[in-house]
């Protein structure tokens, strides 16, 4: 299988495409793999996104996304561990619908500092969700794939920040089914980034890689600071190398948060994506079989 064929859309990178629109400009653009949202496949219901997704044809790279466990309280909780459980299920039932090599990769995200805490409480109370969790997810098959954000999304969105933190959890809660995203745009930067993706390929951990590039100056609004690769500072060669050498073996997906990009017909942004995609990112990507 070539390194183009693991190019995976993930629909953050046309956000406001259906799921009907997403699987179908992924099949006029040659894509084998898509990554999905929860949001668009609640609009249709799960068994209805399970079919199209099947009747596509495509591999299920990825659910985006859940987490956001470090709100305090017993209600709020609970709350929180029912909206993962459900996430979980539609990961599996959607996993089971793609096409063979799909992975059950559900990323999770954090959640920020609830007001008057502190970094350090709300970093255990995601850890707990994680290890309440994490027993469920290995019975469905899943892999909760804790994603850790760049630092400056530490206060509202995520307060897990290196790839390091998220395999220490991973190694503390002890399953097999907590791995860990590495996504360019939020590690690239990290100067343990090679011990650290180098150690998740020893222990089994690397559960996605996702490319995007950073770019100065930063929107204000920052989530949507992201590019495509090939745009930006990313030192795309050295990262994939370090990923290929850590022997991931599963699809790549581009999530790429942007408004420009969004405002593109959902061809043109996808188009866009996969030459850039080839330049930047396929030319470093061993040629791996799917998993």
């Amino acid at each position: 299988m070539s390194a183009h064929s693991r190019l995976s859309l993930n629909q953050g990178t046309i956000k406001y495409a259906s799921l009907a629109e997403a699987l179908e400009v992924s099949q006029r653009q040659g894509l084998q793999s898509i990554g999905l949202w929860r949001e668009p496949v609640a609009e249709v219901g799960l068994e209805r996104a399970a079919q199209m997704l099947r009747d596509s044809g495509l591999r299920f790279s990825s659910h985006c996304r859940a987490g956001f466990l470090t709100e305090p309280g017993e209600t709020a909780r609970r709350q929180a561990l029912e909206e993962n459980r459900r996430a979980i299920e539609e990961t599996r039932v959607l996993a089971e619908a793609g096409a063979p090599g799909s992975s059950a990769t559900l990323v999770m995200v954090a959640g920020g500092i609830p007001e008057g805490g502190t970094i350090e409480d709300a970093r255990a109370r995601f850890e707990e969700g994680i290890a309440t969790l994490a027993p469920e997810a290995e019975a469905a098959g899943v892999t909760l794939a804790l994603e850790p954000l760049h630092p400056m999304y530490a206060s509202d969105r995520a307060v897990l920040s290196t790839l390091g933190q998220a395999l220490d959890i991973a190694d503390r809660v002890g399953s097999p089914a907590v791995g860990a995203v590495v996504d360019a745009f939020h590690v690239w930067w990290d100067p343990d980034v090679a011990a650290q993706v180098e150690r998740a390929g020893r222990d089994g951990r690397i559960a996605s890689y996702q490319v995007c590039d950073w770019k100065t100056p930063l929107p204000a609004d920052v989530l949507l600071s992201r590019h495509l690769p090939g745009d930006g500072v990313v030192d795309f060669a050295h990262l994939t190398a370090l990923v290929n050498e850590a022997g991931y073996q599963g699809d790549v997906e581009v999530e790429v948060f942007n408004a420009d990009l969004w405002a593109k017909s959902y061809d043109d942004a996808v188009a866009e994506m996969v030459t850039k995609f080839g330049a930047s990112v396929g030319v470093h990507l061993a040629e791996f079989a799917i998993a």
